[in-house]
């Protein structure tokens, strides 16, 4: 798992990664129900999209799940 995220009305995100070969397989979980799945041919580029996804979810009010 890479992150976990909570928004104030209650509802919870995660991001999983998954390492492969040749690819890297990044899932994304909204109240842990699958929310989308994504395919990339290299390791920083899918930590690239976790966290572009993760800064998205912040600026819509979400905030770390610790």
């Amino acid at each position: 798992m890479l992150w976990r995220l909570y928004h104030p009305r209650g509802r919870r995100a995660r991001a999983v990664l998954l390492p492969g070969t040749p690819q890297v397989t990044l899932t994304f979980f909204v109240d842990n129900v699958l929310d989308r799945v994504e395919n990339f041919d290299a390791m920083d580029v899918a930590l690239f999209r976790s966290d572009d996804i993760k800064r998205s979810l912040f600026a819509d009010g979400w905030k770390d799940d610790e």
